[in-house]
């Protein structure tokens, strides 16, 4: 019998017990359904990770401040003055591997606001090195430069969000607005990263989102801070290619702890450590993923050979007859396996269907990213036909091996 044959004669085969085949491809539909949309979560997160993660710059290291409360901190101060400019060349002069730095100091805001609205913008004091370290991209205007930062320039780079909360329905570049007592020019306006989350692995992320930049000499002569406050709030060391970042970090701390006379009122954050968390917790994720779509395919598997089972005992007879007119043992093996793979491939295109809509479904009602992978659909495809082969081979065998005279006498 010609495979077309074989094809027709099984999708009749299927048609006739539609609810038999129904409940069968549950099991391989649902555990398609379900490699397709772990792959394409999978991916999402991870490229949503690099993503994240470059905009803490990967080969950076990230000194920030500790909150400490004030009683704690008079005393803390005997010994340490905090975070400055100072602990910068300081690792600049000990650590030749540091090629670049950024500085950082926030401003507490009391009043913000432009000839045309309120804003609610978070302020802060950056060395003009920010913006590259920070991976941050200009939309219109200019960075910072050396003389802004030499004459204390009253200027300011805004994101986009703080420039249309501030300037609605114009053109913020060359406006003016008022930060507490203080009033600054908008020199630039920075594209938004389109990043989906402000922090990653719990620690907070450069996103440009709603804040407002101004030189970070600016921001230390024109306001007024706490007599206990820091110079800085947040160092960021850019390390030459082929570093080894966590290595790297641990000589940091033991300048700065030297620096502060041991006290530990700093944090140094990796970022590329924080990316190999994330892709170990990703790891974990995805086996435990894979784990509950085998299971499913496996079930959905022994439901074919099930099917397949039932299948010879309602058609012995007819089993009897083929054999009877010139039919071989391999004609009716490849019989019952063309009937089971079809059954298996039919489970692996309504499971596309629904690994896709899952896959939207968790990104939708979890703000989880996808990424669409043919590679997933591939593989879960490949898999799941597989799976339809090889639990369909004993049956097929065994329908090839029925005696043709028993068969026929078979009521």
């Amino acid at each position: 019998m010609a495979l077309r044959d074989d094809f027709i004669d099984a999708v009749d085969q299927l048609w006739h017990h539609k609810l038999r085949t129904l409940l069968t491809l549950l099991g391989i539909i649902f555990g398609v359904g379900a490699v397709i949309a772990m792959i394409s979560v999978g991916e999402g997160a991870e490229e949503e990770a690099l993503r994240l993660i470059d905009s803490m710059g990967v080969r950076n290291l990230i000194v920030e401040e500790r909150e400490i409360d004030d009683e704690r901190l008079k005393e803390l101060r005997k010994h340490s003055i905090g975070l400055s400019l100072g602990d910068v060349d300081a690792a600049l002069d000990t650590m030749p591997f540091v090629v670049n730095y950024s500085a950082e100091k926030d401003l507490d805001v009391h009043t913000l606001f432009s000839p045309y609205a309120q804003g609610e913008s978070k302020v802060q004091g950056v060395s003009e090195s920010h913006f590259d370290l920070s991976r941050s991209s200009m939309l219109l205007g200019r960075w910072f430069t050396e003389a802004d930062s030499r004459g204390f320039a009253q200027v300011a780079v805004l994101s986009e969000e703080a420039a249309a909360q501030l300037f609605p329905q114009r053109d913020a570049l060359g406006e003016v607005f008022k930060v507490n007592h203080v009033w600054l020019e908008v020199v630039g306006i920075l594209k938004n990263k389109q990043l989906s989350k402000d922090s990653f692995q719990g620690v907070e992320l450069s996103v440009d989102g709603n804040v407002i930049y101004l030189p970070l000499s600016t921001i230390k002569k024109r306001f007024k801070y706490p007599e206990l406050s820091s110079e800085l709030d947040r160092i960021k060391l850019e390390l030459a290619p082929g570093v080894s970042a966590p290595a790297a970090a641990k000589g940091l701390e033991h300048l700065l702890l030297k620096r502060h006379g041991q006290e530990k009122d700093f944090d140094v954050l990796v970022p590329a450590a924080l990316l190999q968390q994330h892709k170990a917790t990703q790891r974990i994720f995805n086996i435990i993923m894979s784990c509950v779509a085998g299971i499913s395919l496996l079930v959905g598997g022994i439901g074919i050979m099930n099917i397949m089972l039932a299948s010879i005992l309602e058609r012995t007879k007819e089993i009897g007859l083929l054999r009877a007119v010139g039919a071989t043992q391999e004609d009716i093996r490849n019989q019952f396996i063309v009937e089971s793979f079809t059954i298996s491939a039919l489970g692996g295109l309504l499971g596309i269907f629904l690994g896709f809509a899952l896959a939207g479904i968790i990104s939708v009602f979890s703000g989880w990213p996808v990424a669409w992978s043919f590679v997933a659909v591939l593989i879960a495809v490949v898999f799941c036909c597989g799976v339809g082969l090889l639990f369909g081979i004993y049956p097929a065998i065994k329908a090839s091996k029925l005696d043709p005279i028993t068969a026929l006498q078979r009521e």
